[in-house]
């Protein structure tokens, strides 16, 4: 009997295993790269954080818009011969990024890039999925892939940290332009040259939802990036930005709804858990973007250097360590669904609240440690239930579609829960900063009295009365501009707090929750 395998009879199935997970671990590399030293990266390319931010987005988004082309490709070429060219494409385009200093060519590689996440996505899960047999075992393949782009962020991070104490940033950028280098040896040592699916050409691919969608989706990003810099609709550019995605978001609905057979289809929404998961992973990465606030006050308001941040950052991935191995015993055991979203989602609830009191001007590790790795705990629990309850109860026929609505939560989550932070921060900082200022500027006696000692502090210092007088206002404003921040970080908690409290009502009153998840039956693995 003729052996259809792709992989050559000496490789044994845990091998397999291991060599896919390892392809697949390309997706942390390339998302975390940039996010792990924001800073750095920004001041390399002589961009603001915005621009960073920005740049993200076009990677995510333009891995999302490819999703719904990428079977066209793998199924042109041999698998073999695919996952070499793509994977050899990944390890030059993150080698030539070191050495740019454009943004604008910058964001060309980001959209290369975010096109070479996705091209080799289905074909390595569809044959890692392939090596399961049983719903404990998914479930297990399921933690261990999503928990280790979940850990991309802490673990790349503290990498730069080391890269930038003993090595220029560019080597960073070699190593994993090495990684590349790695998989495509694998998967020449391995892999067979034969083909597994059907030859299906080229010209049939749908390039123009492809560029409808991706346009939608790039200037949607772009108008939620910049909307707090750039004055929301005072802004003409964010004004065509935002027509220009309602016009053509618009256009590629209509076209997928009037063709026979559609590029992306809509009958997914049909299925109640479907059109529930995508609310709750949209909800789920806006409450996870509040994490972003905690780091800052680390950084800004508690001096903490980014090598002692980035181990912090550890702590919060040992929670989701934690939480996904948790996550995966419930599973196995078939808990109902409900009670797996009610507890994740209540320690996120609890996290918030606890760390609306911890935003003082100077705190200890040893006070902060438990909310933060309860936090670590809740996005754990939830991460990987929330992928496999979105796409359980869709048919296998439907897969890539279901996986698309996955990605695109998670993609406007992130998006739009950036754009919510950095508002609400400037808006409630302005606010509390003109407040507190008043006390300083008036005839507040203590106020009074403060400025005087601080100014005689500097005198004895050596310093001009106007120099010392100066500097003591200086002093005096940075503090109550670091106190700004902290009221508005603990309004902006609380809030969050709330509202998760109010998300946990509904999940307990929804009745569209399943008690369990067909896993194998469905065969469905997504981005």
């Amino acid at each position: 009997m003729e052996d259809k395998s792709i992989f050559k009879s000496w490789v044994p199935k845990w091998a397999i295993i291991t060599i896919l997970f390892v392809c697949l671990l390309h997706s942390m590399i390339l998302l975390g790269v940039y996010t792990s030293n924001v800073t750095y990266a920004a001041s390399f390319l002589d961009i603001e954080p915005e621009d960073l931010q920005f740049a993200m987005c076009v990677t995510y988004g333009t891995l999302l818009a490819t999703i719904l082309i990428e079977s066209r490709f793998s199924s042109f070429f041999p698998a073999k011969n695919y996952l070499i060219g793509v994977y050899s494409l990944i390890g030059v385009t993150i080698v030539a990024s070191g050495y740019v200093d454009n943004f604008a060519v910058f964001l060309l590689l980001r959209v290369a890039e975010g096109i070479l996440m996705a091209l080799p996505a289905i074909t390595i899960r569809q044959l890692l999925i392939e090596q399961f047999d049983s719903k404990n075992a998914i479930i297990i393949g399921f933690s261990f892939y999503y928990g280790s782009l979940l850990l991309s962020t802490p673990f790349i991070m503290n990498i730069a940290v080391w890269f930038l104490d003993h090595y220029d940033w560019k080597y960073m950028l070699y190593v994993s332009g090495g990684l590349q280098v790695l998989n495509v040896f694998l998967i020449l040592v391995t892999f067979r040259g034969h083909r597994i699916t059907k030859k299906i050409p080229l010209y049939q691919i749908d390039w123009m939802s492809y560029f409808l969608v991706l346009t939608a989706i790039l200037c949607g990003a772009y108008f939620f990036v910049y909307a707090e810099k750039k004055y929301w609709f005072e802004s003409s550019e964010l004004v065509v930005a935002l027509i220009i995605a309602l016009i053509t978001g618009g256009l590629f609905i209509f076209k997928e709804l009037l063709v026979k057979r559609p590029t992306f289809d809509f009958e997914v929404f049909k299925y109640a858990n479907l059109r529930i998961g995508f609310l709750l992973f949209f909800l789920f990465y806006i409450s996870r973007a509040t994490l972003s606030l905690c780091h800052s006050a680390m950084f800004s308001i508690w001096n903490w250097d980014p090598s002692r941040v980035a181990g912090v950052q550890y702590i919060n991935g040992l929670g989701n360590v934690i939480g996904l191995i948790l996550a995966a015993y419930f599973l196995m055991k078939s808990v109902s669904t409900k009670i797996i979203f009610l507890i994740g989602f209540s320690l996120i609830a609890l996290y918030h609240f606890w760390f609306t009191f911890l935003f003082v001007p100077d705190v200890a590790l040893s006070d902060i440690i438990v909310p933060y790795f309860l936090q670590g705990i809740g996005v754990g629990f939830l991460f990987v239930p929330l992928i496999l309850f979105t796409t359980s109860s869709v048919p296998a026929n439907m897969a890539v579609s279901s996986g698309i609505v996955g990605v695109s939560g998670r993609f406007w989550g992130s998006t739009i829960g950036f754009c919510i932070m950095q508002n609400a921060t400037v808006f409630l900082n302005k606010k509390h900063f003109f407040k507190l200022s008043q006390f300083v500027t008036g005839e507040n006696p203590e106020a009074q009295q403060t400025i005087a000692n601080t100014t005689q502090s500097f005198i004895a210092k050596g310093y001009s009365a106007d120099n010392a007088n100066v500097l003591a206002m200086k002093k005096i404003f940075g503090t109550v501009a670091k106190q700004s921040t902290l009221l508005a970080d603990m309004e902006i908690y609380t809030v969050v707090g709330y509202g998760l409290l109010v998300l946990i009502v509904l999940i307990a009153c929804n009745q569209h929750l399943r008690q369990t998840m067909t896993l194998v039956k469905s065969k469905i693995w997504i981005g």
